[in-house]
């Protein structure tokens, strides 16, 4: 018999690989650790990144420590540790990416499934109706979509036997059998029922039993359910459990005349009995759900089991679930419920803690499609808004410290330079706030969710400014986010933290603007970057040995591998290390030299480093540039505020139209860019 739809067929085909037998946590594993896995170094500690999680239009960002988790449990699992007794459960604040995590992980199953060698397959009776008892009903499927390997492997009722009939009809060896039988699960209820009530009929013949059996591919259409099944947590009233497990069918008893056959249960009215075989069943918000909810999944966790009326039907489910901080506490705090707790692994998932990738998310946030006004006119975007919200977000989320200041803090998470503070430094903090149980003060476990970040960026382009400017200025967004601060964070000690550190992220834009307006004089994108690494070289040439008298020094560069001559200028040297506030030889000694080994380090590594993230550097060598004199007015900031004369006039125009044709500026945010360098809010 090789139809492709018998068992025969089927069972070919798994022996030659073409088809797979394997249950939810070996696919899930198989799926992930098939794809690319790389090294990286996270706050300072060593972690792996996989590359299934990076991939997509739109993907997980960050989020390492909770991949890693996930990973090893899956693995734990898969091959047979206690992790496949239990539950994987996300906590954490809201708007931190718990249920993006989880929706985004069942989408890549669900494509991993399309693929042919990947495909579920279950099994249906056909022809039912000549058993007599089941009325009309002439076709039965598997209702927990059960692998038609179990059937397999239960086709009588003496396992020795069906072991034998496996080796002898198919060619399987004793390894090969042995290894199908670590997954064995005995049929469920009703499937057992009617594969008992096809022995009867058939009088034991195996291959009249078997002209019962069809296989189908289990359906992936999301909304069905099946395969991957999300389950919100209801209202308090209405939910039981019900929806989880299934009920007596009333249309089914019209048929059935056997009172006692479980068919009359149906199964797929319940959300697990769609994802039991080798699917993934999502919980969202576990903990909301009613107490004699949570016992039921309880009793499915552990026993990996349906069970109504003292009927089992065994499931093969990767059981995810999400629940906040504030309704996991409560559930904690009641004792009765530990054992539910304990069947439970628990990752506490923290807000994205990293700057430049908070930058992706924010892009997520204000999303790829053109905004436009209120009168359909397009919208233009401030090129330094996205850096302004991350940067102000992710301060929020960042815990105060004594060992760090906050922007000392955010440049470690985001793997820069903060002076001499190292990333050991950071490892530490993390460390000693990691071990509080209370879970809230934690690193990186309170603060601005990317609702609030979404809240804050709608409140900006509903504002009369950004409709009649017709531009998101990216300073706008500050009082958008004092405005969400105020109206949504409900504790008061965090609402002046959260304001504080607006107050610092306003600091740290002023010091872009700067920035900004210094490659904005200089008619270059990358002005300061140039000037910069000009300081980086002259202090690195100054002590070179191949320095003439007339203080040029030829070195290679290593971004271009060309060999450049540069002027040693002591005058500028000296300027910039005024700046920082290096007032003895020896304290600018000591800084060239921490200068020179960044240099020995990063440029290894990565050639086109560039000391961009040093701000202090940064600061320096722009303060240095702009607060000398420029066109008579003492500063550019006094030529740009006193436009009366012509050559002041003339260096507006000329900066704005830098502004518009190399910086990616609009008219109005230039504008306002240039106002708001000229006015001295935010200098520290």
């Amino acid at each position: 018999m090789s139809d492709i739809h018998s068992l025969d067929y089927h069972l070919h085909a798994v022996k030659e690989g073409k088809r797979r037998f394997e249950n939810a946590f070996q696919g899930v594993a198989r799926m992930i650790l098939e794809n690319n896995i790389e090294k990286v170094v996270v706050n300072g500690k060593t972690t792996y990144d996989f590359s299934i999680f990076r991939t997509g239009k739109k993907h997980v960002i960050g989020m390492y420590e909770e991949i890693n988790s996930f990973v090893s449990y899956v693995k734990d699992a898969a091959e047979g540790g206690s992790s496949k007794e239990m539950a994987y459960v996300l906590v954490g604040e809201p708007g931190n990416g718990k249920t993006f995590f989880v929706e985004f992980i069942c989408s890549r199953y669900r494509d991993f499934l399309f693929e042919d060698q990947n495909r579920k397959y279950s099994f249906k009776f056909v022809n039912v109706d000549k058993l007599g008892s089941y009325g009309r009903i002439s076709v039965i499927e598997s209702q927990t979509y059960e692998d038609p390997m179990i059937l397999a492997m239960n086709l009588f009722e003496n396992i020795n036997a069906s072991k034998e009939f496996l080796a002898k009809r198919f060619g399987f060896s004793d390894a090969q059998i042995e290894k199908m039988y670590d997954n064995y699960r005995p049929l469920g209820a009703c499937t057992g029922y009617i594969w008992g009530s096809i022995q009867n009929y058939t009088g034991g013949n195996i291959e009249e039993m078997l002209k019962f059996i069809e296989i189908i591919p289990v359906p992936l259409i999301e909304s069905l359910g099946t395969v991957t099944g999300k389950y919100p947590a209801k209202d308090k009233i209405t939910s039981s459990a019900v929806d989880l497990l299934g009920e007596e069918s009333i249309q089914r008893l019209l048929h059935i005349t056997d009172t006692n056959n479980p068919y009359r249960f149906d199964l797929r009215r319940g959300a697990l009995a769609r994802v039991a075989g080798g699917g993934i069943h999502f919980s969202d918000e576990i903990y909301k759900n009613k107490k004699d909810l949570v016992q039921v999944y309880l009793g499915v966790i552990q026993n990996r089991n349906i069970e109504i009326d003292g009927f089992k039907w065994p499931i093969d489910t990767l059981i995810i679930a999400t629940s906040n901080n504030s309704e996991f506490n409560r559930f904690l705090s009641e004792k009765e419920e530990a054992p539910i707790v304990d069947r439970c692994r628990i990752s506490y998932v923290s807000h994205n803690t990293n700057y430049k990738l908070q930058k992706e998310l924010t892009a997520y946030t204000i999303g790829s499609e053109a905004r436009t006004t209120f009168s359909r006119v397009f919208l233009h975007q401030d090129p330094n808004l996205n850096h302004a919200a991350s940067v102000a977000v992710v301060l929020t989320r960042l815990p105060r410290s004594e060992k760090l200041t906050p922007v000392e803090t955010l440049k470690l998470a985001s793997g820069e330079v903060a002076g001499e503070k190292s990333i050991k430094t950071l490892a530490e903090v993390i460390d000693t706030l990691n071990q509080d149980p209370d879970i809230v003060k934690r690193f990186g476990q309170k603060g601005l969710g990317q609702r609030n970040l979404g809240r804050a960026l709608q409140l900006l382009i509903e504002s009369s400014e950004t409709n009649e400017g017709e531009c998101m200025f990216a300073y706008d967004i500050f009082k958008a986010l004092e405005r969400i601060i105020l109206d949504y964070v409900a504790d008061a000690n965090d609402r002046i933290k959260y304001l504080e550190d607006l107050k610092i992220a306003k600091g740290l834009y002023r010091e872009r603007i700067m920035t900004e307006m210094f490659n904005a004089y200089m008619d270059e994108p990358y002005a300061i970057r140039k000037d910069v690494m000009n300081y980086v070289n002259m202090i690195i040439g100054i002590d070179a040995e191949n320095l003439g008298p007339d203080k040029m020094w030829k070195y290679k560069d290593p971004q271009t591998n060309e060999l450049k001559a540069l002027k040693v200028d002591e005058r500028y040297i000296k300027s910039v290390e005024e700046r920082l506030g290096l007032k003895t030889e020896e304290m600018r000694e000591t800084f060239r030299t921490s200068i020179r080994k960044i240099y020995g380090q990063k440029i290894s590594v990565d050639p086109n480093y560039d000391f961009m993230d040093n701000l202090e550097l940064v600061k320096a060598v722009t303060d240095v540039r702009l607060k000398s004199d420029i066109a008579g007015a003492g500063s550019l900031i006094g030529a740009l505020a006193n436009r009366t004369n012509e050559e002041n006039q003339k260096l507006y125009d000329r900066m704005i139209t830098t502004m518009l044709s190399k910086l990616g500026y609009c008219k109005t945010c230039a504008q306002k860019t240039i106002e708001y360098f000229c006015t001295q809010e935010d200098e520290k």
